[in-house]
């Protein structure tokens, strides 16, 4: 953009160059629709020509193509005029604003997300769960941002709402934070990390998916400038804004810039001031006319008046308000406004009159002394300096120089109150005398300088004093002389007038601001500070007159009119009166622009500097505006135009530009609108409720076509305009127009219908919870439009009743979404699984019938549970991010807490429509089928958390459906296992099988299963859950028991069939069948108990049970064990002292061992017994999973048995044992303690009395044996080493 006060030079190439392009096509656009049309003819074909060549009429076609065509380019050539003339309504507003600022507490808008955008976002995350960047994540985290893929990047929901430019990056982010809140809640405490640090972790790294590969300090540096120009915006930034808002071309903007003088300040506060003197003409010709708009009651007419000239008088106040210059502060006057004297109280006439005190002028003075010229008298090594005063301030003095070279540069800065100040400059020798108390003065200059006076230095001629002989000594100087804010203008002037300057002569006069509205003409004379005489500007109006005859002195006349006084000004020069001229056009505020007789001598593009001109150059730039078309626009009365419709139409245009920028911004206006927007409501009077009640009709027509609004913006302008239309004066206006209060209804209407539309689509129109706090927006202006007034509130019930209904309708639509996508994702899923796919892509073309034909129970079914799923996915997200409209946005926990029961009613009139396909999916299912129950329990498992929706109608209608089910299950179940123990049991080979044999760990295993299922289903009315859990314990008890008999009877019958000798092995079934005791145990502590305190009486019951059959099958191996001993006791009895066969035998082994080695008989019995003790412990040790069975085996293993062979030698008290008896029992008894002992046995088990007696009796025996037979070959009671190695 150029600099709007760039020079002339370069911007008329510019403006010519483009003018060739831009203005051309225009050029006929501009003129009257008679010579547009007679210009247009030769653009078109000819009618006329056409039907001299042919005798046959033009196509009405053409002709008509023709018209349109020419009605589009009126159309357009009057809105391009439209927005012309209302861009300069808007520049001046930008240029000196002086009632609105640009609002620095508005919240600041993020950057929205496109298309390209979400796609990228959507590749980064895709990248990340492909394993293609170099972010370490843990599992959870992993899941969280698949979860956050899947269910939020890649919705549909938020397709549509970054397309409506709802989306920012700070809400992608929000939504991400408030998604894995509840996974990091779940997570396992960590010693020594927090779950803050967990989350905080999580957030970088998704900041750091999302930026990618972008450097960080870019998107900072790019988020910081659009930050910056979202809150202030320069006057430069505001219009190149518009131009882009309006249209309007560069060369255009520069045109009217120049022109209407936007960068002097004292013509657009005189341009204020001419409206609002316009303004109340207009309200004065209202009120004398009666042309008042029609209004809702007939006295507001005079109250119309009323405020229109209050507002008059607000602006004049706010103007008066603003400072005149940077340096003081000036008399403030109030409403002193000459032509209006219907709001002038004439009895303050003569406080509002300017005395000679007032007027107070400041002025900055730089002398700058460069050198002396023409020093010669002097020697060169003299010593020169000058000093320079102004009168009646201090005298300042330069350094010391040479005579031979008198040069200085040096600047003196002083401050006077006089406009035509007295400077002197003195020349000083050093006087060489030694009497000489001053120094020798040489020469002096006085100057009286003026504020137009050049700046750059020049040569003075010097009064030279007698003392020195040079006569044409000068001095070189500058004086700059600044000229305060408060002056508008200064210079000479010949003047004469009926009450102040009575005598024709020229004097030099200012112009000056004391306010805002209050100008005065002061004459001055020299180094005085007050004005000699003034002439107060209020109602005088000033223009350019002819010369007078009989005043000598001035060429350029103009006079300053007022009733009963006219005063006559001249200038040496035209270019000075223009400047006169304007400066008091400025001042007075009169409607009438003066027009100069003379025409500006136009500037030569191509003669260069050459060119002159006799006006100053903002008439140059006016005259160049009217040559390209533009003075229409600069000099229109704003006073004569609608601005009301053009207000509509630039906010609606600004409102456009606003919603397709880069900010996510919602309908809010940035801050520079607002205050644009603000500054031409106030200085046009465009009535707030117009502005707000045309603000919501853009804002709802863009949301009906699909914009994201935040209702809370529509709360805001709603309220202002509801407060207006019902007499509350928000903005101080009493008085209500029929077509205000007609729109305002129209508007609520409107309005009503997109709010309950917007509720209606909740999950499309605010997905997610974005925007934040919308729906509870939307719910709080929903219950302010239904109110009849400001005052009465609606009703509650009301209220609940409308959204109750929108909610109904919402449950309607977002099942009939989820119903096709289900059927979308489940036709391309039949369609892929197809056998014929695989053949042909003709597949693609099935239709929904053909595929509906293909749909099984099981296919049904499976639609079911994925339909099931979409819903619970549906009301988690209902209540994870549309549940807090609850709580308002003032924390008042109560003005919606209707909000949770009509959710739940929305959740449970969703869930009905769902229970309708549910219904006639289970119907068609088989009644042998199971295969539903996965249905159960995973809408069971979401219900059941759910505080809410917990045995609601849905939930109760799922138990109902499915209590016969499991009841009808669990009885085929407890059938099936019953024949499956009588079965598996009749043919058990008892082989072991992990813990226990085939049939019982089958057993455990379905009844574990069955409670599990059962469990699983977590069965919501507590009295069918304990029916359930009892009926499963019992009949686990049930099936415990009947295993645990028929194991004990098979063990038994096993141990009957086996052997009763030495050779009896205990084989791996007898060892099974203990572990099935001992897994029955385990198992019943699991399957059988219950935590319900005397309800435990089923596992007690099996647990006595089992006991019983473990002591009894324990008994029944401890006597197989007794029977064995019992046999081969039975077998040494035949040695018993006294019988024919101990005779014999004895005989027998004395004479044969006399002449060969005869063998030992009986060491062959007790090896074989040793030997099977020896191979029963170890079977039973190894196979047998229960230690507390074995050891209680063994004990009374050992008991029984020393029992029995303490028994034997009772009967054999009176008897002496026989050496080969008592090698055989020495052995066995030895054997036997040694090896329990091994085996875990205790002491007090093993040294019984029973024990003691057999070992006392047969160490007797041996000693009485050893005295006999001389000997036992070394068999012995006595514990020896060389015994024990020897046998093993």
């Amino acid at each position: 953009m150029l600099d709007p006060s760039s020079s002339e030079e370069e911007s008329d190439g510019i403006v010519e160059e483009e003018t060739k392009e831009a203005m051309a096509p225009q050029a006929g656009s501009r003129i009257s629709p008679s010579r547009t049309s007679e210009s247009s003819g030769g653009l078109a074909p000819s009618s006329s020509r056409s039907s001299s060549a042919r005798p046959t009429s033009p196509s009405p076609s053409a002709a008509s193509e023709e018209k349109e065509d020419l009605d589009k380019l009126q159309r357009d050539e009057e809105e391009r005029k439209k927005k012309l003339q209302l861009y300069v309504f808007v520049m001046r507003c930008i240029a000196y604003p002086f009632n609105a600022k640009q609002p620095t507490d508005m919240a600041r808008r993020q950057q929205k997300i496109t298309k390209q955008q979400l796609q990228q976002t959507k590749d980064r995350f895709q990248a990340f769960l492909n394993g293609d960047t170099q972010i370490v994540a843990d599992e959870a985290f992993i899941n969280a941002v698949q979860s956050y893929n899947e269910v939020f990047l890649k919705s549909d929901r938020v397709a549509k709402m970054v397309q409506s430019g709802g989306f920012s990056a700070s809400d992608f982010r929000e939504v991400f934070k408030r998604h894995i809140e509840k996974r990091v809640r779940s997570l396992p405490e960590i010693d020594g990390l927090s779950k803050e640090t967990v989350l905080s972790s999580w957030m970088a790294k998704f900041d750091t998916i999302y930026r990618g590969d972008e450097d960080p300090r870019k998107a900072q540096q790019r988020m910081t400038a659009s930050a910056a120009s979202e809150l202030i915006l320069s006057k430069d930034q505001l219009y190149e804004m518009f131009q882009n808002i309006l249209g309007i071309k560069k060369f255009e903007h520069q045109l009217l810039y120049q022109a209407c003088q936007l960068d002097n300040l004292d013509e657009q506060a005189a341009q204020i001031r001419r409206e609002l003197d316009g303004r109340l003409q207009m309200a004065d010709q209202i009120a004398r006319g009666g042309k008042f708009p029609k209004f809702v009651s007939k006295e507001m007419e005079a109250m119309y008046i009323e405020e229109l000239k209050s507002s008059v008088n607000q602006l004049m106040a706010n103007l008066e308000s603003m400072p005149v210059s940077k340096g003081g502060e000036f008399k403030l006057q109030k409403m002193k406004r000459g032509h209006n004297t219907s709001i002038i109280d004439m009895g303050q006439e003569d406080e509002n009159t300017l005395s000679k005190s007032d007027v107070v002028l400041s002025f900055t003075l730089e002398v700058v002394i460069m050198e002396v010229v023409g020093l010669k008298s002097l020697a060169p090594n003299r010593i020169v300096y000058c000093t320079m005063e102004v009168e009646g301030g201090e005298k300042l003095q330069t350094d010391q120089a040479e005579a031979s070279k008198p040069t200085w540069g040096t600047q003196g800065d002083f401050t006077t109150t006089h406009p035509l100040p007295g400077v002197k400059v003195k020349l000083f020798t050093e006087s060489t005398g030694v009497l000489a108390l001053e120094d020798k003065e040489l020469g002096r200059v006085v100057l009286h300088p003026t504020p137009n006076s050049p700046k750059q230095s020049e040569l003075h001629k010097m009064t030279v004093t007698k003392a020195c002989p040079d006569q044409d000594l000068k001095i070189k100087l500058a004086i700059r002389m600044d000229k305060p804010q408060n002056m508008k203008h200064c210079g000479y002037l010949w003047a004469f007038g009926k009450n102040v300057w009575k005598r024709w002569k020229k004097r030099f006069f200012v112009l000056v601001q004391v306010s805002q509205y209050t100008f005065a003409m002061c004459s001055y004379r020299e180094k005085k500070s007050e004005p000699q005489e003034l002439l107060q500007l209020d109602g005088y109006t000033v223009d350019y007159s002819d010369p007078q005859p009989g005043l000598d002195g001035g060429r350029a006349f103009f006079n300053a009119v007022k009733e009963g006084d006219t005063v006559i000004f001249a200038s040496d020069d035209e270019q000075d009166r223009i400047l006169w001229v304007q400066a008091m056009y400025r001042a007075t505020g009169q409607s009438h622009k003066p027009v100069p007789p003379t025409q500006v001598q136009k500037l030569n593009s191509k003669g260069g500097a050459s060119a002159q001109m006799d006006a100053p150059i903002s008439q140059f730039y006016a005259d160049r505006a009217q040559k390209h078309g533009m003075d229409e626009f600069i000099s229109a009365n704003p006073c004569s135009f609608d601005h009301a419709s053009l207000f509509e139409m630039v906010q609606r245009l600004t409102l456009d530009h606003r919603l397709n920028d880069t900010f996510c911004c919602l309908g809010w206006f940035s801050p520079g609108q607002v205050f644009v927007l603000d500054e031409y409501c106030a200085r046009n009077g465009v009535r707030g409720c117009h502005r707000h009640l045309c603000y919501l009709g853009d804002l709802l027509e863009r949301a009906e076509i699909g914009a994201i609004i935040d209702p809370t913006l529509l709360h805001y302008s709603f309220a202002f305009c509801a407060s207006h239309v019902h007499g509350n004066r928000p903005d101080g206006l009493s008085t209500v127009k029929v077509d205000e209060k007609e729109r305002f209804e129209d508007i609520k209407e409107r309005l009503r219908v997109i709010l309950e539309n917007n509720i209606v689509n909740f999950r499309y129109c605010f997905p997610f919870g974005r925007p934040e706090g919308a729906l509870k927006a939307t719910l709080s202006l929903l219950e302010r439009v239904l109110m009849k007034d400001i005052v009465t509130p609606v009703p509650p019930e009301e209220v609940k009743g409308v959204i109750r209904k929108c909610l109904e309708q919402a449950a309607q639509l977002n099942y009939q979404r989820i119903q096709e996508y289900a059927k979308i994702e489940g036709k391309r899923r039949e369609m892929f699984e197809h056998p014929v796919f695989c053949l042909a892509s003709q597949v693609m073309d099935l239709t929904i019938q053909n595929v509906g034909r293909l749909v099984t129970p099981a296919k049904k079914l499976e639609e079911t549970i994925r339909l099931a799923e979409l819903v619970i996915e549906v009301l988690q997200q209902n209540q994870e991010h549309h549940a807090e409209a609850a709580v308002t946005s003032s924390g008042d926990q109560s003005a919606f807490a209707w909000w949770t029961d009509l959710m739940v009613e929305h959740a449970e009139h969703f869930l009905a429509l769902y229970a309708v396909d549910m219904d006639a999916a289970l119907e068609i299912q088989s009644p042998e089928s199971w295969d539903s129950f996965p249905l159960f329990q995973l809408l069971n498992d979401f219900l059941r958390t759910d505080y809410h929706l917990c045995n609601g109608k849905f939930h109760k209608h799922l138990q109902d459906l499915y209590a016969p089910l499991v009841v009808r299950y669990v009885d085929l179940m407890e059938s099936s296992i019953a024949q499956s123990i009588h079965k598996g049991f009749d043919r058990e080979s008892w082989e072991p099988v992990n813990n226990g044999s085939g049939s019982s760990e089958d057993l455990f295993w379905k009844l574990d299963a069955l409670q599990t299922f059962i469990r699983d289903l977590h069965w919501p009315e507590d009295e069918f859950a304990k029916h359930l859990e009892s009926r499963i314990k019992l009949m686990s008890s049930n099936m415990i028991e009947n295993c645990v008999k028929r194991t004990r009877m098979a063990f038994e019958s096993k141990l009957t069939k086996s052997s009763k000798s030495t050779d009896f092995r205990i084989s791996p079934t007898l060892c099974t069948m203990f572990n099935v005791m001992v897994d029955a145990k385990d198992q019943s502590a699991k399957l059988c108990a219950m935590e319900m305190g005397q309800e435990k009486q089923f596992a007690s019951q099996i647990d006595e049970l089992i006991e019983e059959s473990v002591k009894d099958m324990i008994q029944l191996m401890v006597a197989k064990f007794v029977a064995i001993l019992e046999g081969v006791l039975a077998k040494i009895s035949r040695y018993d002292e006294g019988t024919l066969f101990s005779s014999f035998m004895s005989f027998t082994v004395k004479a044969a061992s006399k002449y060969v080695d005869v063998p030992k008989p009986g060491m062959d019995v007790a090896d074989g017994y040793v030997t099977f003790v020896r191979h029963s412990q170890d079977i039973l040790r190894d196979k047998v999973n229960e230690e507390v069975y074995i050891e209680r085996l063994f004990d009374q293993w050992y008991t029984a048995t020393m029992n029995l062979l303490g028994t034997w030698l009772t009967e054999r008290m009176d008897q002496q044992l026989h050496v080969y008896q008592l090698k055989i029992l020495i052995r066995i008894t030895k054997k036997k303690y040694r090896d329990f002992r091994l085996q875990g046995v205790l002491d007090s088990t093993l040294n019984t009395k029973m024990y003691d007696t057999v070992r006392n009796r047969l160490t007797l025996e041996e000693a009485t044996a050893s005295v006999r037979e001389g000997g036992m070959q070394g068999i012995s009671m006595k514990d020896s080493d060389e015994e024990d190695e020897d046998d093993d």
